[in-house]
């Protein structure tokens, strides 16, 4: 199978499972803080990878990821009445942590910068 028919169904995949998460899944374990960040199929669709990225408290995102893990018959259920494919892949949900990482690093670079510019400002002070 093709590389951009690949991209087109990670993409129609990321899409339903995020409408799937809003609309359709009840469990009260699961965050409604949790969104899908991306979506990556083998060529043979046999198996996806679904990175979920979640906003909440540590104990929060473990009980999401369960009640994904324990709902994902039914999301592949929901997912084969929305999309037409020979097969609908077997999901692993893998908690994306990315986006927190990236806020993490951007403050450090602002604490940095801050720093930086305390320290220059008390040369200036200290040169006049």
């Amino acid at each position: 199978m093709s590389q951009r028919r690949t991209a087109k169904i990670d993409g129609e995949l990321q899409r339903l499972l995020g409408e799937i998460f809003l609309t359709e899944i009840k469990d009260p374990r699961f965050s409604k803080m949790a969104g899908v960040m991306r979506v990556t199929t083998t060529q043979d669709l046999k198996y996806a990878k679904v990175y979920i990225s979640i906003y909440d408290t540590p104990a929060k995102v473990e009980s999401t990821m369960e009640a994904l893990r324990s709902a994902e018959p039914f999301i592949r259920a929901k997912l084969n009445e929305k999309i037409r494919l020979r097969r609908i892949p077997n999901l692993e949900f893998v908690h994306d942590t990315s986006i927190a990482y990236s806020i993490e690093i951007s403050k450090l670079i602002d604490e940095v910068t801050a720093k930086d510019r305390e320290h220059a400002r008390n040369r200036e002070e200290t040169q006049e």
